[in-house]
């Protein structure tokens, strides 16, 4: 066969591969640019950095005096604290009945991702305002009941969860309105990324002595039990 045939399909060939070959490196780049530019959710990193000390004036559900403390700083509309959230609750039904463990619940809106959970979790806080800590916790379970996570909760729904936990939903839209606790929430939000915070949900358990164990991301039951027990055994 003439070699001039043969290297015109030969020509298509290498030519047609540095174009697949510069496509594939160009979405190579964009991709990774894409992961640069947008914050962790799913709570990977451990980075433990120091958190600020639990009071009175945290939301705390067990023996604030437990052997292990959890601090958990979540977002209501990331997916992986919907998942998680029933886990910590498993955990506290076993651990806190004896005040072996108590759960810490801090507000982390990830606002780049989730643009509803900054409101929800002021929501939170006036609920507490008028109920105490029993309402706070309720208020936040029927949020992650009722969301589908991602922006998926409808704002309207506020309110309807405020009248089915049983405050005034009144009082509880002009506090919610009023922003009234938008520097609480944000306090919050900055001393997760002073304890080492880069996604959600991250969680520190912290013993009587000061062992810190962070835990990143929806952990399974098993996972946290299993670290929850060896911190207890020491």
């Amino acid at each position: 066969m003439d070699s001039n045939k043969l290297a015109i399909p030969l020509a298509i060939i290498v030519a047609g591969g540095l174009m697949a070959g510069a496509l594939y490196f160009s979405n190579m780049q964009a991709t990774k640019q894409a992961v640069k530019a947008q914050p962790l959710q799913a709570g990977t990193k451990t980075v433990t950095g120091e958190p600020r000390a639990v009071t009175k004036d945290d939301h705390i559900l067990g023996n604030p005096n437990a052997d292990v403390i959890i601090i958990e700083y979540s977002d209501t509309e990331c997916p992986f604290c919907k998942v998680f959230h029933p886990t910590l609750q498993r955990i506290v039904d076993e651990y806190g009945k004896d005040g072996r463990v108590a759960w810490v619940y801090r507000h982390f809106p990830i606002d780049q991702l989730h643009a509803k959970a900054r409101t929800q979790a002021e929501a939170t806080e006036c609920a507490h305002d008028q109920g105490g800590n029993a309402k706070f916790w309720a208020y936040l379970n029927m949020i992650y009941q009722k969301t589908n996570s991602n922006d998926g909760l409808d704002m309207a729904e506020l309110p309807k969860i405020a009248k089915e936990i049983g405050i005034d939903v009144n009082e509880f839209k002009e506090c919610l309105s009023s922003r009234k606790f938008k520097d609480k929430v944000e306090k919050d939000y900055q001393d997760g990324i002073t304890a080492g915070v880069r996604g959600t949900p991250h969680s520190i358990l912290i013993t009587k002595d000061g062992v810190k164990t962070p835990i990143g991301g929806a952990a399974s039951y098993d996972s946290v039990k299993s670290a929850i027990d060896a911190l207890l055994a020491q």
